[in-house]
């Protein structure tokens, strides 16, 4: 698979630079494959819908386009249909060879599937039982990666009402560990696009836990004032935290009207410490007018701030020590921190194993159970 130069740039060991972070079916083939046009996959007349109809549930940030279309990048960025037929495909352009989605069947194991550069549609369940079945596509990939677009789903059926969401709603925010980098690495070899893996992430194996929907909000290799690598000229949290698309050169603004999370946890710090501790009064300022913009945008939210899982020693204490004076400084009741357990990932990456992120989330639900009262 062609790597972006960014991304082979991460397939070293864990060093500095990889800091930078129903009903049952019966399928009777490969319920995954791939046609290079719409048309070529729809064998027998059948209803279309965009990927903005109402019958479509989405989460995740994402862009409605004026066709009906849905572009978005994000990390865990969500569609569930529910039809009653026998098979259902989705049309979808990717920007790159780099991004991947999740797809369940009636709620069956996850299907990695790749997704080409360019226009394709992929036939996400065939040979199914004839009544209703739910089909669910969750993007893996996170924006620098690749961008992709769902133009519209087809059924040789009838299309059901959109499946319910949970009614409460987490924002996570954070860099490449929120985003999933490396969680499906392979021993030995070089980390390629296919190990991200948003759907085991910390935050959404939480918001599983919590029965809520989640946004991601992250970038890998970013942070609160500067990058991995000192850069303060590129998208930080406070930048991205205002899209939808988090692209440097096209960024695509987010309307934070669209979703009033009930809890926000930011875990950002890890890049920013990186090359060293942040002087005090740049990140706590900084740090303290983000909180304030979180509090004005999402005043029934709960915040919580944490310093994640990668740091260690003198740096994590100088970050705790941070987050402590924002909260003192910000002064509302609905902020606080809570610590972190510190898993080092293995010898081939420094980002949290499959099962760290596991453990991540079983070390977050008590302490958000406790503060959000659940």
């Amino acid at each position: 698979m062609a790597l972006t130069p960014r991304l082979a740039a991460l397939a070293v060991p864990a060093t500095a630079a990889a800091l930078a972070f129903a009903c049952a079916a019966v399928v009777t083939a490969a319920v995954l494959t791939a046609a290079p046009a719409w048309a070529a996959t729809t064998g027998t007349a059948g209803t279309s819908i965009t990927g903005a109809d109402p019958r479509v549930a989405r989460t995740g940030r994402s862009q409605v386009q004026p066709d009906g279309a849905v572009y978005f990048a994000y990390p865990g960025v969500g569609f569930a249909v529910a039809f009653d037929g026998t098979r259902v495909a989705m049309a979808v352009n990717a920007s790159s060879e780099n991004s991947y989605v999740d797809v369940m069947v009636d709620g069956g194991a996850a299907r990695k599937v790749h997704l080409a550069k360019g226009t394709q549609t992929l036939v996400l369940a065939e040979g199914l039982v004839a009544g209703p079945h739910r089909v669910e596509v969750v993007n893996r990939s996170e924006a620098w990666l690749g961008k992709a677009t769902v133009q519209r789903f087809d059924t040789d059926g009838a299309w059901l009402p959109a499946p319910a969401l949970p009614q409460r709603k987490l924002l996570v925010m954070g860099d490449s560990v929120t985003c999933g980098e490396a969680i499906d690495r392979v021993p030995g070899a070089k980390k390629e696009a296919s190990w991200w893996d948003a759907r085991a992430t910390y935050g959404m194996l939480l918001a599983r836990d919590l029965q809520a929907q989640v946004q991601l909000v992250c970038a890998g290799g970013r942070g609160l004032v500067r990058t991995w690598d000192n850069h303060t000229d590129q998208l930080n949290l406070p930048d991205y935290y205002q899209l939808a698309i988090a692209d440097q050169q096209q960024p695509v603004k987010w309307d934070q009207r669209q979703y009033h999370p009930d809890l926000i946890i930011s875990a950002i710090g890890t890049n920013d410490f990186n090359v060293g501790i942040p002087e005090r009064e740049l990140y706590v300022g900084t740090y303290v007018r983000l909180v304030r913009t979180l509090l004005a945008d999402h005043p029934q939210a709960k915040i919580v701030l944490t310093e994640g899982a990668m740091l260690k020693n003198e740096r994590k204490a100088a970050l705790v020590a941070y987050l402590a004076e924002t909260v003192r400084r910000v002064g509302d009741p609905r902020v606080q921190a809570v610590p972190s357990t510190t898993y080092p990932g293995d010898p081939q990456d420094a980002h949290p194993t499959r099962e760290q992120h596991a453990a991540m989330a079983r070390d977050l639900a008590p302490q958000m159970r406790k503060v959000m009262g659940w």
